[in-house]
Order: structure tokens, then C-alpha cells, then sequence
């Protein structure tokens, strides 16, 4: 007999009896015991993929203030010294450094590292310092309200994400910068990009692998329709790619290629809106695979001359606690050489040693032979 209905019957049977806390307990065990599980299930499997380095036995979050602390003594910073300690720190660690230094030093360690450090390193190492979820909020409040706005950073952020995933943004979005994401993209966004942000946060899409056959091949088929249309047939596109969980898109995407000839890809040209375009793009390639989107997306930063070192170090920051692993992997399948020597020929000094010791690069900086190449 399935699981549920012997649960069920189990709280009809003691509710009819009166047992009213025996009917408590296991709705609350049959309802949260199962998300718990889940949750720990997903942190072991996005430390598998992390490319952070914990040391073993990592010191104590009071040493490890006292030590952030020295660093900042004297004429200049040790950058190195902050570089080994919080580059090698996971989330809570680096939450717990934050609160010991607060408290005994009477100084917010954020705005003391803001003072202390400079340039890229700065700005890669403040980032770093966010909780994850609030890191989040802060990239895409950023990006919003600076006077040259980031569509592209926006873009990257929300519609890279799973619909479970907007949930979290939206509900760390107001409560650590006091507005409704809704509200701030409507006002400073515009146009067709931002009718699909707006659809894309407000829908909740399904995240199992199962989809509808039929459906799948009505949509290439629609969307073959609406690509023929003058300037992209937008409310079409909006719809699918908004609605539909990431197996359904990749797997119309198949369709599309099959019945069509060419990719579904090639078919999202909108010279007039160049972030909507994006926005479709970053969608349909985080339905066939995240690690895709962000190799390429890397490889993109660093191609041709100078370095885009802010999408660069967001990613990097971004992703290292995620899934960095398998986008090492993607990075050098497709472009032949290891994102470590990649990140290592575009950028310089402690900048660099730290994105390397988040791409599992360095374990600790004594000196320059204490480099190790990594293979991935």
C-alpha cells in the first residue's frame, strides 16, 4: 500500500480516537522530516561540486578575526594573510568570522575590508562576504539602480535560476533591501526584457525531468511560427519560455532542431532589444545545462582584449560554493585549456590568488610555488 495513504488513514484512526498529539507529531514529522532531508541532501551535493578548499581542521572563527584583525595593523594591508583566510572559509565560517569580529573589535568587518582593500580584489572579496542568498539581492539591486544600469547582470541572475530558487531571491530581495523585486525591475527595467523578467519571477515552474510529448512539439512549433514574425514574436516566446520547466524547454529545444533543421538558438534574433534577447538566450541554455551557460559565459569575459573583471569575479563568487566543479569540466572541453590558466593569464596579484584559491587553485599563498595547477 503506498506510503501516503497508510499516513493518512494512521491520522483519520487517532483523530477519530482523540489522539490529537499522536496526529500533530506525525503531520509534522510526514511533512517536514522529508524537506529536511531534501535540504541536507542538496547542501552534500553542492559541496561535491564546490571548488572552495576547507582546510580540515579550520581554526577557530575567533582566531581567525584575531588574525583578519593583524592584517589590517600597521602601514598597508596584508592582503595576502585576508586572501588565506577567507578564501578558504565556507558560507557560515565566513558568517561566524563576520560576527566575532563585530563583536570584538566594534567594527563591521565588510566596511573595514572596504577600507583596507582595493580594486577587483575589493570588490571580489565583499562580494565573497554576502550570504549567498543576499548576495543575490545585492547584484540585482546593484545592477538596477546604479545610473548606467547592468541588464546583463540581472539577466544572469534571475533567469539562470530555478523557479524554487527566484523564491529565495524574491523573499531576500525585501527583506535586505527593504522593496519588492516585482516593483524595482518594473520601474527600472523596460520593454520586452522586462515583460519577461516580470513573467519569468511571478511563475512557478515545475523542476522534475517529466514532460508532456505533445505539448513539446506544439511549441517548437509555435515558436518556429512566432521567429518568423517581424521583430520576433515576442508574447509567444514570453509565454513558453516562462512557463515551462527547464526539461520541457530542452527537450523542445531537441524538437525544434529535429522537425527544423537549425537550432532553436539561432531562431532568438532581436537586434532592437538586445537584452531580451539575452534573457531567451540565458534560459534556453540554462535548460540544457548551467555549467554551459557559465563556461561560455566565462570564456566570454576574458576573450579578445582586456577583461570584463566584473562579470569575471561574479561568477566566480557566485557559483564556486555551487557547481564550479562541472563548470571547470564544461570550460575545458570546450575551449581546450583549464579555467584556472585561463583566470591565471588574465588577471594579477592577490586579485588573482584569490579567484584561483576559490577555483580550488591554490590551498594556501606562502610564496609563488605554492601555486598548484589544477587539471579540470
Amino acid at each position: 500500500m503506498d506510503m501516503v495513504v497508510v499516513v493518512n488513514w494512521w491520522i483519520i484512526l487517532n483523530a477519530w480516537e482523540g489522539n490529537y498529539v499522536n496526529v500533530l507529531l506525525m503531520a509534522f514529522i510526514f511533512t517536514f522530516v522529508p524537506f529536511l532531508v531534501s535540504s541536507k541532501r542538496e547542501e552534500e551535493r553542492e559541496r561535491e561540486m564546490s571548488t572552495v578548499k576547507i582546510p580540515p581542521v579550520a581554526p577557530s572563527h575567533h582566531d581567525d578575526a584575531m588574525q583578519i584583525y593583524r592584517a589590517f595593523k600597521g602601514i598597508g594591508c596584508d592582503a595576502a594573510a585576508i586572501v588565506n583566510i577567507l578564501a578558504h572559509r565556507d558560507a557560515a565560517q565566513r558568517s561566524r568570522i563576520q560576527q566575532e569580529y563585530e563583536t570584538t573589535y566594534s567594527n563591521e568587518l565588510r566596511k573595514r575590508l572596504s577600507s583596507e582593500l582595493t580594486g577587483y580584489l575589493k570588490k571580489a572579496v565583499l562580494l565573497w562576504m554576502h550570504e549567498p542568498r543576499a548576495r543575490d539581492a545585492y547584484i540585482v539591486k546593484k545592477a538596477l539602480r546604479e545610473k548606467i544600469k547592468d541588464h546583463k547582470a540581472v539577466t544572469e541572475i534571475i533567469c539562470s535560476r530555478t523557479s524554487s530558487q527566484i523564491g529565495q531571491l524574491k523573499r531576500a530581495y525585501f527583506t535586505n533591501v527593504g522593496t519588492n523585486l516585482e516593483d524595482d525591475i518594473e520601474s527600472e527595467a523596460s520593454g520586452h526584457h522586462k515583460k519577461l523578467l516580470l513573467a519569468f519571477i511571478r511563475t512557478a515552474r515545475y523542476e522534475g525531468p517529466e514532460y508532456d510529448e505533445i505539448l513539446v512539439e506544439n511549441d517548437a512549433k509555435a515558436l518556429h511560427k512566432a521567429a518568423k514574425k517581424f521583430g520576433l514574436g515576442e508574447k509567444t516566446f514570453i509565454h513558453i519560455f516562462t512557463e515551462r520547466s527547464r526539461a520541457h524547454l530542452f527537450a523542445v529545444s531537441m524538437s525544434y532542431q529535429k522537425m527544423f533543421k537549425k537550432p532553436l538558438e539561432k531562431a532568438i534574433r532581436d537586434e532592437a532589444h538586445k537584452s531580451f534577447e539575452y534573457a531567451l538566450k540565458t534560459i534556453l541554455r540554462c535548460a540544457e545545462s548551467p555549467p554551459k551557460f557559465y563556461a561560455k559565459a566565462l570564456w566570454k569575459a576574458m576573450k579578445g582584449l582586456g577583461t570584463a573583471d566584473t562579470t569575471l569575479t561574479r561568477i566566480i563568487v557566485t557559483r564556486a560554493e555551487i557547481d564550479m566543479h562541472y563548470i571547470k569540466r564544461e570550460y575545458r572541453k570546450k575551449y581546450g585549456k583549464t579555467l584556472n590558466d585561463a583566470i591565471h593569464s588574465e588577471t594579477a596579484g592577490h586579485y588573482r590568488t584569490f579567484l584561483l584559491s576559490l577555483l580550488g587553485d591554490i590551498i594556501k599563498q606562502n610564496g609563488p610555488s605554492d601555486i598548484i595547477r589544477d587539471t579540470i
